[in-house]
């Protein structure tokens, strides 16, 4: 989407200096003669246009043919109706002056198709902007993007040291388009190049975790820039940005995961993900388990199931760096994830 608003705003930009470049060149034109005023001032115009467009905020992802059809639409009405006042005002100043009735005529119409040329594009990079703030009452066409469709995803800095956003893109289940901010990028390069080798090399492992997803097919990967704001932390940004964009902010820190719902913007949390596809598990089921450790209580042994559940088995102790057949007595589901509860098989007593 950025690279196309870069071509319509070169574009604007090139043919404003096109009919001041006409005028000039052109002896018919009653502005014509030696001086580059009439270009300079179609360029300064555009220059000017555009740098207004730039600094308002791009807000979403849009539909880019509803999006022009329905600027083009705007702009050339918009600039039909101030046509008149147009037309109006050049009569008025050019009343009275040496002018002949052709050139004031084809001032008029030059005068006019600038107003056609800056309405149109306004028009057109307005809607691209901020349709989906709109809910226009045209029958048969909804603009606003529904809220629980395709939604984009930001991805924090958390998830992509976690490395498992890749593997579940490789699944295909994600639709939706993933965007990583630069502030969120620039933290892992940080981090990349702290002094702590821990910290390094988790730095590392988030920056080949985004290059494997930007080299993914299964889903589009964009990096967002915003303006610099050090008086904001990452999170803070993060969380502005995805109502900026109203996007879901995908984590595994719980803390950001609190203060995004807080905000009223929707979360995706790995780690709840992960603990809910966990395999259920029904008090009397039989499964068997490696004793690693020793648990709290008397007897208590400690094992893990391979997707990480704890596992506490009563009268485990004896088998220590031994698997064991348990049975199930109960499972237990806390903030840090499931724990199963069992004991000891009669088989294996």
């Amino acid at each position: 989407m950025s690279i196309l608003l870069t071509i319509l705003r070169a574009l604007f930009v090139l043919l404003m200096a096109a009919i001041g470049w006409n005028i000039v060149t052109n002896p018919s034109q009653p502005l014509a003669g030696d001086t580059w005023i009439t270009m300079a001032a179609g360029l300064v115009i555009a220059v000017v246009v555009v740098c207004i467009d730039i600094l308002a905020p791009a807000r979403r992802k849009l539909n880019l043919f509803a999006g022009l059809f329905f600027g083009l639409t705007v702009g050339v009405v918009a600039g039909y109706a101030l046509s008149f006042v147009v037309q109006l005002i050049v009569t008025q100043i050019t009343f009275g002056s040496a002018m002949s009735t052709s050139q004031v005529t084809s001032l008029t119409a030059l005068v006019q198709f600038f107003v056609y040329c800056v309405t149109t594009y306004l028009a057109i990079s307005f809607v691209m902007q901020t349709k989906d703030d709109f809910r226009f009452i045209i029958p048969y066409v909804e603009f606003r993007r529904q809220t629980r469709g395709n939604r984009p995803m930001l991805l924090d800095t958390s998830v992509l040291i976690d490395g498992r956003i890749a593997a579940l893109v490789d699944t295909g289940i994600f639709e939706n388009q993933l965007i990583v901010p630069r502030f969120v990028i620039l933290e892992l390069q940080q981090v990349a190049d702290s002094a702590d080798r821990l910290k390094r090399n988790r730095g590392r492992r988030g920056l080949d975790v985004l290059a494997k997803l930007q080299a993914s097919t299964k889903t589009e990967v964009m990096t967002y820039d915003t303006p610099a704001n050090d008086s904001e932390g990452v999170d803070q940004r993060l969380i502005a940005l995805a109502k900026e964009l109203d996007a879901r902010v995908v984590t595994t820190d719980f803390n950001l995961q609190k203060v995004a719902q807080l905000a009223a913007v929707d979360v995706l949390n790995i780690n709840d993900m992960a603990t809910r596809l966990k395999p259920e598990v029904l008090p009397g089921e039989r499964m068997t388990v490696r004793v690693i450790k020793a648990g709290e209580g008397n007897n208590q042994g400690v094992g893990y199931l391979d997707d990480g559940t704890m596992v506490v088995i009563e009268q485990g102790r004896a088998h220590m760096n031994q698997d064991v057949e348990f049975v199930i007595t109960n499972s237990v589901q806390t903030n840090a994830g499931k724990m199963v509860f069992g004991r000891v098989s009669d088989s294996v007593k």
